[in-house]
């Protein structure tokens, strides 16, 4: 792929991220602290879930660290709005700093966060105002708001992105300096206001360093969390129950 190519989906990235934060503006049924407060309750649930269907993972030495990165930085119960708001100036300073092979670590990052962001609003409306969720969520009534957001595709789409920057990011780990060049990067970062972008990617390479490799950790994490989504989308009782 050339670089303008790469820079033509990032640019597309960009605009469907802003598209996302006008969406949400214009919408007006729940307030602003409503809308916050059952967004976090959604991923502060999907957290839970998650360390409960990867308990193995979270509790091995060689894959914990990795495990946690997920669970920290994408489905963690937090705000991650200021790595969002920072995004647009992203590329520009990177491109300065970090060589071609950490810039698609970084779109495809970008990519599945845009992803995720999009699913998780449009679920944890789906929770307020079409099931009257106002406190606690129940498998059942999780996977019942699945079923009503209709988005079989995205959602595969989902766990497969969280596979390719996962194998992105393996990759990087035995590609000399690039640890280093991530640690001189910093500084810059910081300064250009994207310093919770330059951590995530920190925090993945120091993850991944330490696993090794990770292709049997992230097969078990996509086959695991499609076999949910197979299991949700059938209508099975106890969708989160997987062997």
């Amino acid at each position: 792929m050339t670089p303008r190519t790469d820079t033509a989906r990032f640019t597309e990235t960009i605009k469907h991220l802003s598209r996302l934060r006008q969406y949400r503006l214009t919408q007006p049924p729940i307030s602003h602290t409503e809308t916050d407060a059952a967004l976090l309750r959604l991923r502060a649930w999907q957290s839970t879930r998650l360390a409960q269907t990867h308990a193995d993972l979270l509790e091995s030495h060689r894959y914990g660290p990795a495990c946690r990165f997920f669970l920290d930085e994408i489905y963690a119960q937090r705000d991650f709005s200021q790595r969002d708001q920072d995004i647009e100036y992203l590329y520009a300073v990177m491109s300065s700093f970090l060589p071609e092979f950490l810039i698609k670590v970084v779109r495809k990052a970008i990519e599945m966060n845009d992803l995720t962001n999009e699913l998780d609003w449009a679920l944890s409306r789906t929770l307020a105002e079409k099931l009257g969720v106002t406190n606690e969520i129940t498998p059942q009534i999780y996977a019942e708001a699945y079923r009503v957001c209709n988005n079989y595709a995205e959602r595969a789409h989902q766990i497969h992105l969280i596979g390719e920057v996962g194998r992105l990011v393996d990759r990087g780990t035995r590609i000399p300096l690039v640890g280093v060049t991530l640690h001189l990067a910093r500084r810059p970062a910081r300064r250009a206001g994207w310093g919770e972008l330059q951590i995530f990617l920190e925090k993945g390479y120091t993850a991944f360093k330490h696993m090794g490799r990770a292709d049997e950790f992230l097969n078990t994490i996509q086959e695991r969390e499609m076999a949910v989504l197979e299991r949700i989308f059938d209508n099975h009782p106890d969708p989160f129950l997987i062997e």
